[in-house]
């Protein structure tokens, strides 16, 4: 056998979701953004537009059948708040999302964290992993997904042909992403409410190992158990304990990172400093607007390793 994609020198990536037609990011601008999903069209805060609003306020209130207002901001989260909802709006819908042969489909909500049940950026990862697994020279290629919220990531894996471990301490965002699954004619995924940290030591004392491991932590979060999470303090510790979960050869390893004022050279420098891997890639997740202005939602690093016979 020998090693492929192993020689690449590593890349920083702008990733766009592209091909999505349930998906558009209308404006943005003055701290909010207005986006279309499948029929649904919703405003709500967004801190990294900085620039001004293409269109006026009276459009964003005429377009919008739902508008996210801020509550106020508690030592947790500045996230919380309410919407206003016009009587043509629905607070739960369906949207769907298809790349080659995998086909996703996904009940989004209005939540009162501002949150819909998906981060369209990720998109771009969805195809990487469905991409990835498929050209996996192994049958059915173990996934390890932690901090999976409404699993579509797993779902991506899981139609590619894995076998899913999705862990996420929220029961209620398990129970979404079983929904998820159900909605996508898929089954079979591995649904683990737990504390991220404290399954993979679970997992290194039983010598499981995984093709692929995609983490999506929070900046701040809570365990099942109440167990904290910081990011800057916890987030090295776990990568370290994920390197010996990782399978040798065909492989691959996702990170994203949320906070705001992150550069994509510290989860660079994290996943190489670690895993060293030889054929890896890094940059910044965005969506586009109708007016071409790119919006900034998160960054990410990525590497895989496959063989061919």
């Amino acid at each position: 056998m020998s090693l492929i994609q192993s020689n690449r020198i590593k890349k920083m990536q702008l990733l766009n979701p592209e091909n999505w037609p349930d998906y558009e990011l209308i404006d943005s601008g003055d701290g909010e953004k207005l986006e279309r999903f499948g029929n649904q069209i919703i405003a709500r805060p967004e801190p990294q537009a900085f620039w001004r609003k293409a269109l006026s306020n009276q459009e964003w209130e005429r377009m919008a059948n739902a508008y996210f207002v801020k509550g106020k901001a508690t030592k947790n989260t500045d996230e919380w708040g309410e919407w206003r909802i016009k009587p043509n709006a629905r607070e739960q819908w369906t949207v769907e999302y298809t790349h080659g042969n995998m086909h996703l489909k996904m009940r989004l909500g209005l939540t009162s964290f501002k949150h819909v049940g998906v981060f369209p950026e990720q998109a771009a990862n969805w195809n990487y992993i469905y991409d990835t697994i498929k050209a996996l020279n192994t049958p059915s290629p173990k996934v390890l997904n932690l901090f999976a919220y409404t699993g579509l990531a797993s779902l991506a894996a899981k139609s590619a042909g894995a076998d899913v471990t999705h862990v996420d301490s929220v029961k209620q965002v398990v129970t979404w992403s079983r929904e998820n699954m159900e909605l996508s004619g898929l089954k079979d995924i591995r649904w683990i409410i737990d504390d991220a940290a404290k399954f993979v030591n679970r997992e290194l004392r039983r010598g499981n190992h995984y093709n692929g491991i995609i983490l999506d932590p929070p900046a701040y979060g809570r365990g099942p158990d109440g167990e904290k999470w910081i990011l800057e303090e916890h987030l090295t510790p776990l990568l370290e304990q994920c390197k010996p979960l990782l399978a040798e050869n065909n492989n691959f390893v996702i990170l994203n990172l949320y906070s705001m004022g992150f550069s994509s050279l510290i989860a660079e420098s994290l996943i190489r400093s670690i895993f060293n891997p030889t054929d890896y890639e890094f940059g910044e997740l965005f969506v586009t607007d109708q007016n071409l202005r790119k919006l900034p939602l998160g960054i990410f690093t990525r590497f895989r390793t496959i063989l061919k016979e």
